[in-house]
């Protein structure tokens, strides 16, 4: 009862996917801050021992579902078991990845509970508000927040009234933390037989086609990232170059990609992924807050622009005011210089 509860995704693997863990690491710390219990849900097929994946990041409870129908995920089964276990553990708090099973599982379940839903949340934290038109105070609620219009403000959201508040967090906005590797929860099993009805699986999965992405900078070390200021998808090359000589990815801001300098895959910001590698160089980005909102967690950040105003230099360790074109082909011929 008014526990934090997060809905964990299973990979092809079977394994708990990245943005559940993450989420788990932050409903910890949340948990911990209100004196509540952690609950993980895990819906899927063939989960022995799914419990000790989830353990060491300081889940008290797992409740599994463990039925050969459940895995790969369909909206029908998973939301009527979601819906069962809420209905009767009456979370404070439901967590959800804003991932495509999350966005579609997620407003599900909102709107059977009837309560608010805050989507691709950037940062979740707990505080009060006070109602001046009410006059009534309300304690430790979730600020739900992320950017809104257009990404022009950051917006904290609050849901006082129902019950749970839920929201949905972008994969790697949340840092992954091991909390306790010996830590040992409890394990619930959901008896799926007596939840689930024919009606459930009216949607049934005939076939699936796999396709393994090409390109993955999530989990990239360093990043050079170029924006529209890079000029063309011919300079370009250029943060190609410095990325073979340093073992880098390459990435790119919106505007870069909507003016076709590179693929959509590579984009970092708001609307595209988000990345906290132990070095992010950006090339003639402008900074605007969606595209910080993927990547300001990095931890050092260098700024390559000819604008010394540029908002991006705010929150960049070095500023190097310049040309991409002048100041890449330096940069390279100094790192083949100086290194082993």
């Amino acid at each position: 009862m008014n526990n934090i509860f997060v809905y964990c995704e299973l990979t092809e693997e079977k394994t708990i996917a990245d943005v559940s863990l993450e989420l788990l690491s932050k409903g910890r710390r949340l948990a911990t801050e209100l004196g509540v219990k952690l609950e993980a849900i895990v819906i899927g097929s063939d989960l022995k021992r799914i419990e000790d994946q989830v353990f060491p990041f300081g889940v008290d409870v797992v409740h599994v579902a463990d039925e050969n129908r459940l895995f790969p995920y369909t909206t029908l089964p998973h939301a009527s078991l979601v819906l069962h276990i809420f209905h009767h553990e009456k979370p404070e708090i439901a967590i959800f990845g804003a991932t495509s099973i999350g966005r579609d599982l997620a407003p599900r379940i909102a709107s059977a509970l009837r309560c608010g839903l805050t989507a691709d949340c950037t940062s979740l934290e707990i505080g009060d508000h006070f109602e001046n038109k009410t006059q009534t105070e309300y304690k430790n609620l979730l600020y739900q927040i992320r950017p809104a219009f257009g990404g022009n403000i950051i917006a904290t959201i609050i849901n006082p009234e129902t019950r749970p508040q839920m929201a949905t967090v972008r994969e790697g906005v949340m840092k992954k933390e091991v909390f306790d590797p010996k830590y040992k929860g409890q394990v619930k099993k959901v008896n799926v037989s007596a939840v689930l009805r024919d009606e459930d699986f009216m949607v049934q999965i005939i076939e699936r086609h796999m396709e393994a992405s090409k390109i993955n900078i999530k989990n990239a070390q360093v990043i050079i990232a170029g924006g529209y200021g890079v000029g063309s998808r011919e300079n370009f090359q250029l943060l190609y170059d410095l990325a073979d000589v340093l073992g880098a990815q390459v990435g790119a801001s919106r505007a870069a990609v909507d003016a076709g300098f590179s693929e959509h895959e590579r984009q970092i910001g708001q609307t595209g992924v988000t990345v906290r590698p132990k070095l992010y160089i950006a090339c003639g980005i402008s900074g605007a807050v969606q595209h910080r909102a993927g990547m300001d967690q990095s931890a050092q950040i260098i700024s390559i622009n000819t604008d010394p105003n540029a908002p991006i230099n705010h929150i960049a360790d070095y500023t190097i005011i310049g040309s991409i074109t002048d100041v890449i082909p330096k940069m390279i011929r100094y790192y083949k210089a100086n290194s082993k």
